[in-house]
């Protein structure tokens, strides 16, 4: 069985990416944080500040208690994906990317003589030495080989920061045994239990359990899947579809009135609005979260004919801000999500709408924020929000640049 496939994680992306720009922050714990506010989490942490046991989603309060000394950074998400187009192309100096899995995760694929063990050995280093040049010493990263794609990332995780690991058909499945359930990709909180229920609670009694068990488990074909990773066979997946479009923000104290939760509600609408049209989708759904201070949360969600109309979306907003608990809790977080998604092509024309003339607004509006930028022309709703909630990377989507508003970089 050949090695195949070649993985690189970045270690402690965002805040490698601040000790790159700025050599003060080198060798000390850094936190990367949405907002300075000792009531939000930490987004990213470095590997000094790891060593004081935070992580992310630890509390800023928290983190501080860990480590008085930590210096806490407001994230700057345009840097970070401007230094991921820069590590992408000096990856591909070294070998084509096969695919982009996140912000910091991209997978090659060996060919030939690559997949040698000494070759692709070789090459790793290479692709080390080229960013420590050309990118920065500070952007490290671990490299996974192995026979698959799955084996492949496992690997990264099991040298960090800047590790170097080889999986071969020889080693497996004994060098999987040492890591826990919840290291492996695909078992989360809630397929960790179902597995215990089962009498598997360690990754050697995962590997030895039959093809059958696991897809009883897993309850179909996603467990003989595993199956099939786990002893480096290659597994075809099909095209996936997206699912919904969101953002969420954790509000400023300025900001944490109901008055401020729903302008930063109707930006993040708008925002969700003009990347639905530019994948060329329509939605049918939207639900809106508002988390407060205490921990309790409020939820609420709509259907309506699919549409990419901003005009119509926060008329569907509106509707639901009016079931708004009667509360004086400080509202902490705000989220909106636009689900039931299709394509625009297949979606049948609204009777009562003026498609036309909404289209021409959108347009208009879309072709004012990609060239001046997001306070240039925006729906009145959220003024008061205009210089919050702004460009957020989640790790599984990296924002393209032409359609993303924030053009105000943080000082800090």
């Amino acid at each position: 069985m050949p090695l195949r496939n070649l993985f690189i994680d970045f270690n402690s992306f965002f805040a490698s990416c601040e000790q790159q720009q700025f050599p003060y922050l080198r060798g000390k714990p850094v936190a990367v944080v949405p907002v300075k506010a000792d009531t939000t989490c930490c987004i990213a942490a470095s590997y000094e500040a790891k060593k004081y046991g935070i992580k992310t989603g630890t509390l800023v309060a928290e983190a501080k208690k860990l480590c008085p000394e930590l210096v806490i950074v407001q994230a700057r998400h345009r840097v970070y994906i401007e230094y991921h187009h820069k590590l992408i192309q000096t990856i591909e100096k070294c070998i084509p990317i096969d695919s982009v899995f996140s912000i910091d995760e991209v997978s090659c694929t060996l060919m030939g003589s690559q997949q040698k063990k000494e070759n692709a050995i070789a090459l790793a280093k290479k692709i080390k030495e080229t960013i420590y040049k050309e990118v920065g010493e500070c952007l490290t990263c671990s490299i996974g080989i192995a026979p698959n794609q799955y084996l492949a990332k496992t690997a990264t995780d099991m040298q960090k920061p800047d590790g170097l690991v080889v999986i071969e058909e020889k080693d497996l499945p004994q060098i999987l045994y040492s890591l826990k359930l919840s290291d492996l990709v695909g078992i989360g909180k809630r397929m960790e239990p179902r597995l215990r229920k089962f009498g598997i609670d360690t990754v050697e009694k995962l590997c030895n359990a039959s093809k059958w068990m696991l897809r009883k488990i897993w309850g179909g074909i996603e467990g003989e899947r595993m199956y099939m990773q786990l002893r480096g066979e290659v597994v075809k997946r099909p095209p996936t579809h997206r699912t919904t479009v969101g953002h969420s923000h954790v509000m400023p104290p300025e900001l944490r009135t109901k008055e401020g939760a729903y302008s930063v509600l109707h930006r993040l609408l708008q925002k969700a609005a003009m990347r639905l049209r530019f994948m060329g989708y329509v939605c049918g759904t939207m639900s809106i979260k508002v988390k407060f201070l205490s921990g309790k949360k409020w939820r609420n969600e709509i259907s309506f004919n699919h549409t990419q109309n901003t005009v119509a979306l926060i008329k569907a907003f509106d509707e639901m801000w009016k079931f708004y608990p009667n509360t004086k809790e400080k509202p902490l977080a705000v989220a909106v999500t636009l689900y039931n998604l299709m394509l625009e092509d297949y979606c049948t024309l609204s009777l009562f709408e003026n498609d036309e003339k909404f289209k021409q607004l959108n347009n208009a509006l879309d072709s004012l924020h990609k060239k001046f930028g997001y306070g240039a022309a925006y729906f009145a709703g959220s003024h008061y929000a205009i210089n919050s909630a702004p460009m957020r990377i989640a790790f599984t989507q990296i924002p393209n640049l032409e359609i993303e508003d924030d053009n105000i970089e943080e000082i800090y």
